[in-house]
């Protein structure tokens, strides 16, 4: 992957936001954000502190309206609500959904990138991720300005998966993006793509019998009252970029614009201590309440080794070898 010169880190040059910028004089600016979940989820947390640093770091009026719950959709909406520059201004989005515009983008969330939390913060500090950033400003017109994320994401299932063994066949719900069904068939299991807010019904009715996710998630959409084991293949750490307009931005004074990237950068830091430092305490809770049980799986290395062949490829075929190449030693 060539690297673009359109981002300088999480900003944005001028070239990409089209200075001089087209001011609007009259009334405060009014920015639209969307999340799936509630008030107590992370990422809520992490949009709102974005709203509180923009609001400091401007030090003029601007209005924030938060829509939350999936009130507007889910988050492969909001990617393609910001990218036409209409209806959602910001919000947090998988790379998984961004899979349409860049091809990159889906393989730092794909399995087995990161190897914890430490590892994801120092990749992020250390900027490694901006040829992704560019390629999504460039093709998608959608800047990202923050990464939050940080759970650790394990397969909760309608039964306890101790080994390689248990999952083989395993039903199992992943994210879109084509790296996590070839990742995990490499694994043995037997993956498919079903929409977030079906995955319960899908547990439910015996589509199928297991999905994968972070803390957070299971706890807010409740998987445990279907698949009570969470089964610890701490297979993937959650990455999920602070989305912003490129359409929208360029529309903003220019304070307005370094107000936004900078809270960007800052609330997507504190979404990923948020959520890493919630993750043990929300499992316990669960636990202790005799919602879900946490099963020890056995042969986390052996699942790694399989699929890394499929990551390699992966990495090859988009473009991304430097990258991958940059994460491993980071």
């Amino acid at each position: 992957m060539k690297r673009r010169t359109v981002l300088t880190g999480l900003g944005a040059t001028a070239a990409v936001f089209g200075m001089p910028s087209i001011l609007k004089a009259q009334a405060p600016v009014t920015l639209n954000g969307a999340v799936q979940f509630n008030d107590d989820h992370a990422f809520t947390k992490a949009l709102v502190r974005f709203e509180e640093l923009v609001k400091k770091y401007y030090g003029k009026p601007v209005n924030f309206t938060l829509h939350k719950n999936s009130s507007l959709g889910l988050e492969k909406q909001y990617f393609e609500y910001m990218s036409q520059g209409k209806a959602v201004d910001y919000g947090i989005v998988s790379p998984a959904h961004m899979s349409t515009f860049a091809k990159a983008a889906p393989f730092i969330d794909a399995p087995f990138v990161f190897k914890g939390i430490d590892h994801m913060n120092k990749v992020v500090e250390a900027n490694i991720l901006a040829p992704v950033a560019d390629e999504v400003a460039a093709k998608a017109e959608v800047v990202l300005i923050g990464y939050a994320g940080g759970g650790i994401r394990n397969i909760f299932a309608n039964k306890p998966l101790k080994n390689l063994a248990d999952i083989k066949g395993l039903k199992v719900r992943v994210q879109g993006a084509p790296i996590w069904s070839k990742t995990f068939a490499a694994a043995g299991m037997s993956p498919t793509v079903i929409a977030y807010n079906e995955v319960y019904n899908a547990i439910q009715n015996g589509v199928i019998s297991a999905g994968e996710n972070e803390a957070a998630g299971v706890e807010a959409m409740k998987f445990y009252e279907v698949a009570p084991h969470l089964n610890l293949t701490q297979h993937a750490v959650s990455i999920r970029p602070i989305c912003f307009s490129v359409k929208t931005l360029k529309t903003l004074p220019k304070d307005l614009q370094d107000a936004i990237m900078k809270a960007g950068k800052e609330a997507g830091d504190f979404g990923r201590k948020l959520e890493s430092s919630e993750e043990v305490i929300k499992l316990d809770a669960l636990e202790k309440a005799g919602k879900l049980k946490r099963v020890p799986f056995e042969e986390r290395d052996a699942m790694k080794k399989l699929a890394d062949p499929v990551m390699a490829t992966y990495a090859k075929e988009i473009g991304a070898e430097a990258i991958f190449e940059k994460i491993n030693v980071a």
